[in-house]
């Protein structure tokens, strides 16, 4: 009713002046791009598209991920860095296109998330778009903006709830203090602004939805609005200075060593140069918090080492679409060194590697008789059509924390496997004050009737970079580090294996890796101590090179797939 065939027949003349002012774009861009995009190659999504003279907008049957990308605008950005009298026009000429081909309607390019970038998109860059433009072209970009606001406007409350609805809300903010005459509009849009800041952003800085991505997708959105609003002369909106002031330290709270964030609830590759820009606004910049209670994290530090724990809950049902079931992970990192990682998200739009990276068993955390402890909507009928939230899962993730001279200690525990296996998992995680040892038990208490073959595994997803092997019979691990640092992992009692892995996470695709596996059977042996212990620092050979980099040049290890 709101965005369909109703919306398309309604007259629209209200047409604002001009435009005030364009909030800065703060996300990278590449100049190179700029000469494939006027010479009508696309690369968006993977999937390469030259359009031999068309305008791209003309193209049917192409990729959808890649058609939400070219309707997106966010490309506007390349075209933009590269400062030509060229790119000004190109830009131009295909805004007129998008107008022409797609201004009334387009499947993919009116969905409420491809609306609302494409929003942001041509305010941020509207001063380079309308360069040396005439009157006309002015006054058709304006309205075909507005009318694009008016319909993320009537549309929001039926979006996606979570960052897909707080983006459209943030985009119509823009608008209204970006274009003239839109006072009857500005207050209501900055209301509802605040009412999903209140509600979306917890009291630690977290996302309801627990997905770290989120923090640098609505800072990266939020902090140009904020500046947008004080060049105005107004006044900033108490939600949103609290938010920011709120999500800053919790971005540095999942932040390693590398300067990379933790992989949780659908948290992938870092943009690290993104991170860097968000950060540079924060003017506290103080040490990260140890604990995220709201949004469900500990982070354990001692000496260059950080060790970051999920203890939370599943998020609510409606804000659960990309969540995983990787209660009591861990990641851990000693300096710019990742040990310990989960397998985190794939950039492929594949359902099955989406279903992979979901599961527990891609989490460094126990799995029992390889069964995720949440329960998905995709695995049920019709799961495909209404997307994939998380029906069930761990609910009561008790937590307990001592921090002393000796070091930091995290207790928790999670009822995910209750229902089925009548089993509660516990964690206990002591990180030594210098950092250098990593002591761990994983407890399964019963409460219930057991079946006596069930069986668990503790898994220990290793990063890529390092080399691996086992050492003393197979009874613990050797992790080596391109620089030569080293750390042995080793479970007294237990049978330590070392098997394939995959990592999904890394900017380059899909890379090979292993994992530390611990198995055992419930009833037998309910109890698992382990151990992570530094060995050796790093040390460089006579040549300048680590004595990993010379084992390399013997056997070269393939780490991509």
């Amino acid at each position: 009713m709101h965005g369909g065939p109703l919306f398309r027949m309604q007259p629209f003349s209200a047409v604002p002046a001009r435009l005030l002012i364009a909030p800065q774009d703060l996300r990278t861009a590449d100049a190179t791009n700029a000469a494939d995009i006027y010479g009508g190659r696309f690369l968006f999504s993977g999937h390469l598209v030259e359009t031999q003279g068309r305008s791209p907008f003309e193209l049917k049957a192409v990729h959808e991920d890649w058609q939400r990308e070219l309707h997106s605008f966010g490309w506007l950005r390349d075209l933009r860095a590269s400062d030509s009298q060229i790119s000004r026009q190109n830009a131009r000429a295909l805004v007129e296109d998008w107008i022409r081909f797609s201004g009334r309607w387009h499947e993919i390019g009116w969905e409420a998330e491809v609306v609302t970038r494409r929003i942001l998109s041509w305010l941020a860059h509207s001063p380079f778009i309308l360069q040396d433009g005439d009157h006309e072209f002015y006054r058709s970009f304006v309205k075909s903006l507005a009318r694009q606001v008016r319909f993320l406007r009537q549309t929001i409350n039926e979006t996606e709830d979570g960052v897909e609805r707080l983006h459209g809300a943030l985009a119509i903010a823009s608008a209204c203090i970006s274009m003239a005459g839109q006072g009857r509009f500005a207050r209501q849009s900055i209301r509802r602004l605040d009412q999903e800041l209140t509600r979306q952003i917890l009291p630690d800085g977290g996302h309801i939805s627990r997905n770290p991505r989120a923090l640098i997708d609505i800072l990266a959105d939020l902090l140009p609005i904020r500046q947008a609003f004080v060049s105005q002369g107004l006044e900033v909106p108490p939600a949103m200075v609290q938010s920011v002031d709120r999500m800053m330290p919790l971005l540095r709270f999942f932040r390693h060593g590398d300067g990379t964030l933790a992989h949780f609830n659908g948290m992938g590759s870092t943009p690290s140069d993104l991170v860097a820009t968000i950060l540079a606004y924060d003017d506290a910049r103080g040490a990260p918090p140890s604990n995220a209670p709201h949004s469900g994290y500990q982070r354990l530090t001692g000496g260059a080492s950080v060790v970051l724990i999920d203890t939370g809950p599943a998020p609510a049902l409606n804000v659960s679409g990309n969540a995983h079931a990787g209660c009591l992970a861990l990641e851990f990192s000693s300096g710019a060194h990742r040990l310990i990682v989960n397998c985190g998200v794939s950039p492929k739009s594949n359902p099955l590697w989406r279903r992979v990276s979901r599961s527990t068993a891609a989490h460094s955390t126990a799995v029992i008789e390889d069964t995720s402890s949440c329960r998905f909507l995709s695995d049920r009928p019709f799961g495909h059509i209404l997307g994939a939230p998380i029906l069930s899962g761990p609910s009561k993730v008790p937590v307990e924390r001592e921090d002393d001279a000796a070091g930091s200690r995290v207790i928790a525990s999670h009822d995910g496997y209750v229902a089925e296996f009548r089993v509660v998992h516990e964690r206990d995680l002591r990180l030594a004050a210098d950092g250098t040892v990593l002591d761990g038990v994983d407890t399964f208490r019963a409460v219930g009737p057991i079946d006596p073959e069930h069986q668990y595994a503790l898994r220990f997803h290793l990063h890529p970079s390092l080399r691996s092997s086992l050492i003393r019979g197979g009874s613990a691990v050797l992790l080596v580090c391109r620089d030569g640092e080293a750390w042995e992992f080793e479970a007294p009692g237990n049978e330590v294996m070392l098997e394939e892995s995959i990592y999904l996470s890394d900017v380059y695709g899909h890379r090979k890796t292993d994992q530390i596996v611990v198995n055992g059977l419930l009833n037998e042996a309910p109890s698992v101590s382990w151990q992570l212990r530094k060995t050796a620092t790093a040390k460089l050979s006579r040549r300048g090179t680590s004595d990993f980099d010379e084992i390399e040049e013997l056997e070269e290890l393939p780490l991509e797939e």
